[in-house]
């Protein structure tokens, strides 16, 4: 798949790049990306710190008083919720947030995330990222020529262009990620997805190697 490669610099000339069809032409499936999500925002979650509830708190169980006759309540133990250091009644409890997924279906979604934006012609290629002087104006005027979408995932390569992700902090459509970063949802997420040539490679290099 060839696709044509932008710049912020309107003199620069046109040239193309050739994609790998085995990570941005294939067919994108529901399924996949849909298991790959699941699995991504599960990860995310936090559990709560677990508590001692009466099972677990170290207190006598013997009965210290008489059930009847006392003038006091019937109460089997000191470890009762009802008592200072008693344990906790219906306590937070540790959950399991962190289900596992295949490695290769993990990579199939990310493969098929980035197609999805390529089919669709959402997909944009640039020579560099390098913005003048690192201004928010002159980000904004080369997005209108570019014609970027409401929300934009640029992804570069080892690192991001460091004059472009000051430009663009200030902007709250455009979200930027190294190499390293792709994922699905975010990918999923934008209405354009925006590549550098480094980080193209660093994605088919991720693949293949």
């Amino acid at each position: 798949m060839k696709i044509k490669v932008q710049s912020f610099d309107a003199k620069a000339k046109a040239a193309d790049i050739e994609l790998n069809d085995e990570v941005f032409g294939l067919d994108p499936r529901a399924d996949i990306l849909h298991r790959v999500v699941t699995w991504q925002l599960e990860k995310r979650r936090e559990t709560a710190r677990g508590t001692r509830e009466r099972a677990d708190v170290a207190r006598t169980g013997k009965k210290f008083g008489r059930q009847k006759g006392g003038g006091t309540a019937r109460h089997g133990d000191r470890r009762a919720p009802v008592f200072i250091g008693g344990g906790k009644a219906h306590g937070a409890r540790v959950r399991d947030f962190n289900p596992s997924l295949n490695k290769k279906i993990r990579a199939l979604g990310l493969k098929m995330a980035l197609s999805s934006h390529a089919k669709a012609g959402s997909l944009i290629v640039m020579d560099s990222l390098s913005v003048a002087d690192s201004k928010t104006k002159t980000l904004l005027g080369s997005l209108e020529v570019l014609k970027f979408g409401k929300k934009t995932l640029v992804i570069d390569g080892d690192a991001v262009e460091n004059s472009f992700a000051l430009a663009a902090g200030n902007l709250h459509t455009v979200n930027v990620l190294p190499a390293q970063g792709a994922n699905v949802y975010d990918i999923l997420k934008s209405d354009t997805l925006v590549l550098t040539r480094a980080a193209v490679e660093k994605l088919e290099a991720r693949f293949n190697g």
